[in-house]
């Protein structure tokens, strides 16, 4: 008996465990419920995103840019009150986040949440804004649509755009925006309510891509901060 305890206490000895939490958010808009995952891979984004959840940042909030078969964009405090036609994209906090750019692990397929930025020119490192994100439509491309985006890129930036397997048959199947992996920072997914974000990224907008009618974020919650244990030996 006392050498089986032993071995016993030799396997448990070379048994590691760990934890790791999942956080889930709960967006509540005038157009329905959307539910997303954020990334544990992107600390400093899931970090930041929470934080204004938890502060109900979000709460009242217009997505106030929205582009048919490319993305709906939300997050601009400005907006909460915006009158009519009044042009929005500008507000936030006054700070940055580091980008943390994975393409190869997260990247724009359709309902990716990601990171609004300002452009290069005045912002060299691609940080994020603080609070503006935007959540990912795109469109489903051939593989010889994908071809031809690869060139086209190529020619109008100078830039490769370099996909793995995994990326392809997304972009093949499910859709996204390709073209804006390791510009900007995926941070999260849509894991319910997929269809509220289509409804949203078809309504009728102005020139300036703001829904006429106004669809507003009711209510943002964190609904789930489960905790995984994994055992390694």
């Amino acid at each position: 008996m006392r050498k089986y305890l032993l071995l016993l206490l030799g396997v448990a000895t070379l048994i590691s465990c760990s934890t790791k939490k999942d956080y889930m958010v709960r967006m509540h808009t005038t157009s329905g419920v959307i539910e997303m995952k954020l990334y544990n891979e992107t600390p400093k984004h899931r970090d930041n995103f929470v934080k204004l959840v938890n502060e109900c940042y979000f709460d009242s909030l217009l997505f106030h840019r929205v582009i048919p078969d490319f993305m709906i964009q939300g997050g601009d405090p400005k907006s909460k009150h915006a009158p009519k036609g009044m042009l929005l994209g500008d507000g936030g906090p006054n700070y940055t986040v580091e980008a943390e750019f994975m393409p190869q692990l997260h990247f724009h397929k359709r309902g990716a949440l990601a990171a609004a930025r300002e452009g290069d020119i005045v912002n060299p490192t691609k940080a994020s804004a603080a609070s503006q994100f935007y959540i990912v439509w795109g469109n489903v491309y051939t593989k010889e649509q994908l071809a031809r985006l690869k060139e086209n890129y190529k020619r109008s930036t100078g830039r490769e755009i370099n996909l793995t397997p995994e990326q392809e048959e997304a972009y093949t199947t499910i859709g996204g925006t390709p073209h804006l992996d390791g510009e900007y920072t995926v941070f999260g997914e849509v894991v319910s309510g997929l269809e509220v974000v289509d409804s949203i990224q078809r309504v009728k907008r102005d020139r300036n891509d703001r829904p006429l009618k106004d669809i507003r974020i009711l209510k943002t919650e964190l609904v789930k901060s489960r905790t995984f244990k994994f055992f390694s030996f």
